[in-house]
C-alpha cells in the first residue's frame, strides 16, 4: 500500500480526460501550500486505491480525493474539498457542501458523463514535466 504523508492529500484523476488534466494543472498552479500529490486513476496507485476503498470505476471515474486519517472523497465532495485549498475565489465554493451530495452529484455526474464529448480525450495519460514529477506518484500504465 502506498503511504501518503499525513499533511498531504492525494488527488486521483482520469489521466486521459482533457477536462481532468486541465483541472489538475489549475490545482497545481494554485496549490501554494503544497498540499496535494497526484496520481492518475489508470496508474498502479490509482488502481490500488480504487481496490482498497471498494470504488466502482464505472460509477466514479473522474476524480477522487484521499486524505490520510479521513478517508476517500468522491465526485462533488472531492472537488469542493480540493477547492478549499486553492485561494480566492475558488476557496469559497465549499459553501456548496451544505447541499446534499445527491443533489451536487447530479450536476457533477452530468458533466463527468459528457466530459469526453465536450472536452476530448488523450490517447495516453499525461507525463508530468521534470519540475512537477515530485508531485506525482505511481507508474501510469495507460
Amino acid at each position: 500500500m502506498i503511504s501518503i504523508p499525513k499533511h498531504k492529500q492525494l488527488i486521483l484523476f482520469d489521466g486521459v480526460c482533457n477536462l481532468c488534466n486541465t483541472s489538475i494543472q489549475y490545482v497545481i498552479r494554485r496549490d501554494k501550500n503544497n498540499t496535494f500529490l497526484f496520481a492518475t486513476l489508470q496508474s498502479d496507485v490509482g488502481r490500488e486505491m480504487i481496490t482498497k476503498f471498494n470504488i466502482d470505476p464505472l460509477k466514479t471515474d473522474s476524480i477522487l480525493l484521499y486524505s490520510p486519517g479521513k478517508g476517500m472523497y468522491t465526485k462533488s465532495t472531492a472537488a469542493l474539498r480540493i477547492a478549499k485549498h486553492l485561494g480566492f475565489p475558488v476557496n469559497v465554493l465549499p459553501v456548496f457542501l451544505i447541499f446534499p451530495a445527491c443533489i451536487r452529484n447530479m450536476v457533477y455526474d452530468f458533466v463527468a458523463k459528457n466530459r469526453y464529448k465536450w472536452y476530448g480525450k488523450k490517447e495516453q495519460c499525461m507525463i508530468p514535466s521534470p519540475e512537477l514529477q515530485s508531485k506525482f506518484i505511481g507508474k501510469t500504465n495507460a
